[in-house]
């Protein structure tokens, strides 16, 4: 247990880190002028592209959670921030490659997974942008009048900082953000460690008699794990022998999206409530799309 527990720290902790200099530099370098001017009007297209900018940020699910609240923070819109929250860590060329080498060098799982991706977040991005009334951080951070040095439009003169300034604000809102952070990170992998040790992998094997049971039990297994995406697609092909190609693939799209860690990051940043409904929605989705590989 103590292995696997710090294998995840070890295996999570610099992706923490870089969302968290990636959150960073937005509270410094992104306002809301510069979001208004990027983003599209209409809610659909703003979807897209929310999901498909995911692409170009190679993160994984441990680090995505504080470049979202950050997002949310400086005004981008909840369809858009957890469409891509969803999609990055699945999308992005590191994953997809990782994919491709994990099931020796073929495209079709590589292929099923990005589609999964695709699917699961633009589905949810779209009942958030028409259906979704709630709110959806705990809060928005209050900047103190007497420190400020970022561009948060609170009526400072930001133009007399140096570049020194900037970066001390920006190192500042960083390891703000991993602190707070990398204590959720640590006990979700604990608890995804002693999942790892105690739940009987045997037991779940003689589950995989229907498609419907072994989607569910593959996706279980996804949360409990909690795998960072860099990695999971190795130990899902490792699982390709003992259950049908539907169900791993329920694995490799569910686990980016809900595991142990950051869910528990998740409930530090935003609504319990707001939590329940996106993690119910994406577990539908992502169970509709294997069912749909698994007839195809």
């Amino acid at each position: 247990m103590a292995s696997i527990f710090l294998s995840i720290i070890i295996e999570a902790l610099p992706f923490v880190l870089l969302g968290c200099v990636v959150s960073g530099l937005l509270h410094r370098y992104l306002d809301e002028e510069t979001i208004e001017k990027i983003l599209p009007k209409n809610k659909f297209l703003a979807v897209i592209v929310g999901t498909f900018v995911g692409f170009f940020f190679p993160s994984c699910e441990c680090g995505i959670i504080p470049i979202v609240k950050r997002l949310l923070s400086k005004g981008v819109p909840e369809y858009v921030a957890f469409a891509f929250m969803l999609s990055a860590p699945i999308i992005n060329p590191i994953v997809l490659f990782a994919t491709f080498s994990a099931f020796s060098n073929s495209f079709r799982f590589m292929w099923l997974r990005f589609f999964g991706g695709i699917f699961v977040s633009l589905l949810v991005g779209i009942f958030l942008a028409y259906f979704n009334k709630e709110k959806v951080l705990k809060k928005i951070a209050e900047h103190d009048g007497d420190s400020c040095s970022c561009s948060c439009s609170c009526g400072h003169d930001h133009g007399r900082h140096s570049h020194g300034d900037h970066k001390h604000s920006v190192l500042k809102s960083a390891s703000d953000e991993f602190f707070d952070s990398g204590k959720y990170l640590i006990v979700g992998s604990l608890l995804a460690a002693a999942m790892q040790t105690y739940l009987p992998t045997r037991i779940i094997e003689h589950f995989n008699t229907n498609l419907p049971l072994s989607i569910a039990v593959m996706m279980l297994l996804a949360f409990t794990l909690s795998l960072c995406s860099e990695a999971d697609a190795f130990i899902g092909s490792s699982l390709l022998s003992l259950f049908n190609p539907a169900a791993v693939v329920a694995f490799l799209v569910i686990g980016p999206m809900v595991d142990i860690k950051n869910l528990l990051m998740m409930r530090a940043s935003f609504r319990s409530k707001f939590i329940l409904k996106l993690v119910t929605l994406i577990i539908f989705l992502a169970f509709i799309y294997s069912m749909i590989v698994g007839v195809l």
